[in-house]
């Protein structure tokens, strides 16, 4: 069992980046690296970018855009962490992997000397069938990761996951267990369930691991007029909203308090109180329909 009890002062300064990526690569990448030195110029230690930002487009150029890791876009990025002595956290993008058919949503974490500390491929895909409505299968073309990863930035645990990720709590239970303190979220959440869903669901994250959440959205319209949510945020362990975007390319800040977050920890001891003996896991499929 994790040590939740000894938690101290320590902090950290947070940059996310929001952007409204389209199917132009270079210029996408223009507009990261803009807003990767902003951020650091405002203080950040650590700057998060949003889901599938250097090409979001229709999914037949998803193959042409991709990049294996490392690769190009990978030099591009750890050339501006080291320039800013930052640690980045890129988003995803596309990735392609020797000997394999399919792409791999995925994230890469940068050190300040632009080392790769962090690899993390989206596990959850959204397949989804409603008839007469909606028909869609990530998994047609994406592969899901099989690792849950967690990485240390300047001696805090961060938890890594990608956007539809959020819906599945034993995800971010099992980071939390395994001592995150942080986790990361870039996404590009549809304006659809985004409105309803984006902001509830990160501070439910937060709220029942006793972790901050820094989640980095896409907003506004996509190269086919169809709108991302955008609103990014960084949330508290108690589920306080500490910063959160407008409806533009922009940047947002804010200090994650290891000292709060211990605190947070002893007033409401979830993680502490838990009673694995007893969870048992229903047979598969038992109860969905």
């Amino acid at each position: 069992m994790t040590d939740f009890a000894g938690i101290g002062p320590r902090l950290l300064d947070v940059g996310v980046a929001q952007l409204n990526a389209r199917d132009d690569k270079a210029a996408n990448i223009n507009v990261a690296l803009d807003l990767i030195d902003r951020a650091a110029a405002g203080g950040a230690r650590l700057v998060v970018l949003p889901e599938i930002w250097p090409y979001f487009g229709a999914d037949s150029g998803n193959r042409d855009h991709a990049e294996p890791i490392p690769g190009p876009l990978t030099e591009i990025l750890a050339e501006r962490a080291i320039a800013n002595n930052i640690y980045l956290h890129a988003g995803t993008w596309h990735e392609t992997r020797p000997g394999d058919p399919r792409l791999y949503n995925t994230a890469v974490v940068f050190s300040p000397s632009g080392e790769i500390i962090g690899k993390y491929s989206k596990i959850h895909m959204f397949d989804v069938e409603i008839e007469g409505v909606a028909s869609y299968r990530e998994s047609a073309t994406i592969a899901p990761g099989d690792a849950i990863v967690n990485i240390d930035i300047d001696g805090i645990n961060i938890g890594l996951a990608i956007c539809y990720d959020l819906r599945f709590p034993e995800l971010f239970r099992i980071l939390a267990l395994n001592g995150a303190e942080a986790i990361v979220l870039p996404a590009a959440f549809t304006m659809a369930t985004g409105r309803d869903h984006w902001e509830v669901l990160i501070r439910a994250r937060a709220i029942e691991n006793g972790v901050f959440m820094i989640a980095s959205g896409q907003w506004g319209p996509g190269y086919d007029g169809k709108w991302c949510y955008g609103r990014s945020m960084i949330v508290d362990p108690w589920g306080t909203p500490l910063a959160i975007a407008p409806d533009q390319t922009t940047v947002i800040h804010a200090t994650l308090d290891r000292e709060h977050l211990g605190k947070v920890r002893r007033q409401v001891p979830s993680l502490a109180n838990r009673m694995p003996d007893r969870y048992v896991w229903p047979e598969a499929g038992v109860g969905i329909r």
